[in-house]
């Protein structure tokens, strides 16, 4: 019965299946092999790499790398298999994709303590060096340090970027804001970038802003290092002129707990349109909570806080919920009284998604979704 199905009918059930059963399935018969290798399957593909030793991707299916457009790969660069399978793949990848449109690494577990990634990172390159044609990257879940070298190498050759994240979850950033400015001339339709605060300057803001400059949507900023904490706060006459020509700009800042009290105060700056704020701090949340309700009210869209429960910040977040009108999201990571809930309820009529817990449960919390 199965090898009677039409072969468009097999290719949609196929692209659903993760490497190995794939392989598995090439193996049953002429038809089923035939449906698997075609460019319907590979289009949009998700590879794990979980795979024991012995190979990732078996010989016969290799020359499907070639339709691969969209790929999601993940692996556990703590378990050497799956490391050796996720560089192989990359590898492979920069010899026969000129058509990779997209491309998100995603790496679990634990990193290995003082390892710098540099066989991940070396493959990671020599894909952008050969994918002409790559409007999406990806790198927010890699926990390597990238540095100027990647994001030149990207410069060179991803022309048609649309999107780039950077934002990864390391305590070092060596990406200069002379190379995100070299980025930025080379890759003009870029519409979505994710940096750490240190890379961010005066330049890369008058280029983004600049006349001939494809409208601009997302600026996603991780304030988590030492040199972010050292970061000088930018002009706010730069960010007007931004906002002045990318009216639909939405910044996204992400507060991690290395970042000191008097840093919080800088980044935290008025002219900035906030639209996500994430805050994970050590020290003071109810003051940058305050701070959000009273400056951020226009375009504050999602709020994240992590912290630890207090009467001080229910009164905060239920200023959050007086003022932001037009807020979408908001999480909280500690039990709230339910006057906090309410606020939300009554204020916010946008609301789509919210964590707010009034008694203990167990992790992880789920949101809960607005109807």
């Amino acid at each position: 019965m199965a090898d009677q199905l039409p072969q468009e009918v097999l290719a949609l059930i196929f692209r659903h299946l993760p490497l190995r059963d794939r392989a598995a399935a090439a193996g049953v018969c002429r038809a089923w092999a035939t449906a698997v290798t075609s460019s319907a399957v590979w289009h949009d593909t998700n590879i794990s790499c979980d795979c024991t030793p012995g190979g990732l991707l078996a010989p016969h299916l290799s020359a499907c790398l070639d339709y691969v457009h969209n790929l999601r790969l993940e692996c556990e660069p703590s378990k050497q298999p799956s490391r050796q399978g996720a560089t192989e793949l990359l590898t492979a990848l920069a010899g026969r994709a000129p058509g990779l449109r997209s491309l998100s690494l995603l790496c679990s577990g634990e990193k290995p303590l003082f390892d710098p990634g540099r066989d991940i990172l070396d493959a990671l390159r020599a894909v952008c060096g050969n994918a002409p044609q790559l409007c999406h990257l990806d790198l927010r879940r890699l926990p390597f340090t990238l540095d100027d070298d990647l994001v030149l190498q990207v410069a060179r050759g991803c022309p048609e970027l649309r999107s780039l994240f950077l934002d990864n979850h390391t305590l070092v950033d060596r990406v200069r804001p002379d190379s995100v400015l070299r980025l930025l001339e080379a890759c003009p339709r870029l519409r979505a970038l994710g940096l750490h605060l240190a890379s961010l300057s005066c330049p890369v803001l008058e280029a983004l802003a600049a006349p001939n400059r494809a409208p601009f949507a997302i600026l996603a900023l991780r304030c988590a290092c030492s040199a972010d904490a050292r970061a000088p706060p930018l002009p706010d006459e730069a960010w007007a002129s931004l906002r002045g020509r990318h009216p639909e700009l939405a910044v996204e800042l992400e507060l991690e707990p290395a970042l000191p009290a008097d840093s919080v105060a800088r980044v935290l700056q008025p002219s900035v349109p906030v639209a996500a704020l994430r805050l994970n701090l050590s020290g003071d949340v109810v003051s940058a909570v305050r701070f959000a309700a009273l400056r951020y009210a226009a375009t504050l869209r999602v709020l994240e806080v992590r912290a630890a429960a207090s009467p001080e910040l229910d009164l905060a977040l239920q200023e959050v919920a007086a003022r932001c009108a037009s807020l979408r999201e908001v999480h909280c990571f500690c039990v709230v009284r339910p006057s906090v809930l309410d606020a939300f309820h009554s204020h916010c009529p946008r609301l789509r998604s919210y964590t707010l817990k009034l008694k203990r449960e167990p992790h992880p919390w789920r949101p809960t979704l607005v109807r």
